[in-house]
């Protein structure tokens, strides 16, 4: 932990009731640019306090803000994706600096942010409620969606623009107020979204920014002006957040870890296979919760799928990303990461596994860089097939037969998302209705689903009834109120006869 007033790097501004702040606390931490391994800025952890005023500003700000025309809630959304639209490839570059991506990873992720966005542009049509007239004699019912109040969203590192983007621009566009608590290592794309908003025309407090580590996430899942809490990282803590939230009597939904398992059966395109999981496994340096940790070799693939593996990965261009677009795999996020990562290839070795394909490298610079790797001969009991790594390493599991292959995917814990490749329509069938996971892919490397789709993990990947994304995430951000009416005729109009009697 370093002090966050000692130096002449810029330190990360706070943003509450419209106006942005620099707290002067000294506690706080480094955030780097990981292809360089400098610090580029720092970022302070708020206290109890400087916590609490950012929630209060968010709650003085709900009451117009949720009585504020829902076309005109949509308008502040329609000029705030044009405005990403704008300056696209300056924060693509953000996202590069502070993350690592390459720059063409960054723009995915960018494009990405903005179809959440312009999907929160539509959210007017999704808050239409139901009615029934005559539901009993002379009764009318009807239903009418409104905010739940103050939202938080506690967003992780790795993909610092798209996350949030997630969040709040649903949340928003629904009437509700919002806190968004970055992680303390990517701050910096959080902060731009921030200005872009407030040059869209958003009013102040609508939406707020607070930083922090352990102890402000405790604030925000206490405080009791917090109506909902959406939270996007490891599972631990994601069930931390779901039992703390909802024990406070928050709504919640909570998205965790991953192992997600891609099924190769000895039918499939190799080649293309052979691409496709290694741009699921290496893609972002391997930090996403979608990412391809576990190929399942089904029977005589096997050998030719880990040489392809290796001669494929083995070739790929690992470098800084920062200003540079020729490198196909940039840095993990933190030199202890790496050094985390880079280990689990020791513990694979002692369990018995292979590494067919090893990415310690020297490397010049400073960066935080690690090549892809390889894992053969690995046992579904291994540590290298149970526990997430996050990082640019997969593991090859060989069975015999699909029922195997599913047989893998009921022992993990986790169920995220996983694949198959394959020619058979069967085989696809059987792993698209039997595969212990929320979202499914077939000849698809990562599928991950796009703003209109709810992001569906199941089992330990995810805590909470409505997920992120979809139709699902504008019901986690509105609470349904039901009228039944009905009205009597007044004396004088008790004795004329309806309208459609005359006629």
């Amino acid at each position: 932990m370093s002090s966050v007033a000692d130096a002449a790097i810029p330190v990360v501004p706070v943003l509450q009731s419209g106006k942005w702040h620099k707290h002067s606390s000294n506690a706080g931490g480094d955030v780097y640019n990981p292809s360089t391994g400098q610090v580029i800025a720092r970022v302070p952890f708020c206290n109890t306090d400087e916590t609490a005023g950012v929630v209060a500003a968010a709650a003085e700000a709900l009451p117009a803000w949720g009585e504020t025309p829902a076309v005109e809630r949509a308008r502040v959304m329609f000029r705030f994706r044009d405005l990403v639209a704008e300056n696209f490839e300056e924060l693509a570059a953000l996202v590069t600096r502070e993350h690592g991506k390459t720059l063409p990873e960054s723009r995915a992720e960018v494009q990405r942010g903005m179809e959440m966005i312009e999907y929160a542009c539509s959210v007017p049509t999704m808050l239409m409620g139901d009615t029934l007239s005559n539901i009993a004699s002379s009764v009318d019912a009807e239903t009418v969606r409104h905010p739940v109040g103050v939202c938080v969203g506690i967003t992780p590192y790795n993909f610092p623009f798209m996350v949030p983007l997630w969040m709040f621009p649903v949340a928003i566009a629904c009437g509700n107020t919002f806190v968004l608590k970055p992680s303390e290592k990517v701050p910096l794309s959080s902060v731009r979204l921030g200005e872009l908003l407030t040059e869209a025309g958003l009013p102040p407090g609508v939406f707020n920014i607070v930083h922090g580590d352990r102890h402000c996430v405790e604030v925000l899942l206490t405080h009791p002006q917090v109506a909902a809490i959406s939270f996007v990282g490891s599972t631990a803590i994601a069930k931390y957040i779901y039992e703390t939230g909802t024990k406070n009597g928050k709504r919640v939904q909570a998205a965790g870890g991953a192992k997600n398992h891609l099924i190769i059966m000895p039918d499939a395109d190799l080649d293309q296979s052979v691409k496709a999981l290694s741009a699921s496994a290496y893609g972002c340096a391997g930090q996403r919760c979608m990412a391809g940790s576990v190929a399942v070799a089904v029977g005589k693939v096997a050998d030719p799928l880990v040489e392809g593996l290796c001669d494929h990965a083995g070739g790929f261009r690992v470098g800084p990303t920062d200003g540079n677009e020729s490198v196909d795999m940039g840095p993990l996020i933190r030199r202890e990461h790496l050094e985390r990562v880079a280990g689990y290839l020791d513990i694979a070795a002692t369990d018995g596994a292979r590494v067919a394909l090893d990415g310690r490298r020297d490397f010049d610079g400073d960066g935080f860089l690690l090549g892809p790797s390889v894992l053969d001969q690995v046992e579904t009991g291994m540590r290298v097939a149970q526990e997430e790594i996050f990082g640019p390493v997969l593991s090859v599991i060989r069975v015999d037969d699909l029922e195997s292959a599913l047989e893998v995917g009921r022992n993990c814990p986790y169920g995220n998302g996983a694949s198959i490749f394959t020619s058979s329509g069967y085989a696809a069938r059987q792993f698209k209705h039997h595969f212990n996971a929320g979202m499914i892919g077939i000849n698809v490397g990562v599928p991950a689903p796009m703003a209109w789709f709810p992001f569906t993990g199941w089992n330990q990947s995810f805590f909470g009834d409505l997920h992120i994304q979809g139709t699902e995430s504008v019901h986690f951000y509105t609470r349904q109120k039901m009228t039944l009416t009905r009205w009597f005729a007044s004396a004088e109009e008790s004795h004329h006869d309806p309208v459609w009697k005359t006629k």
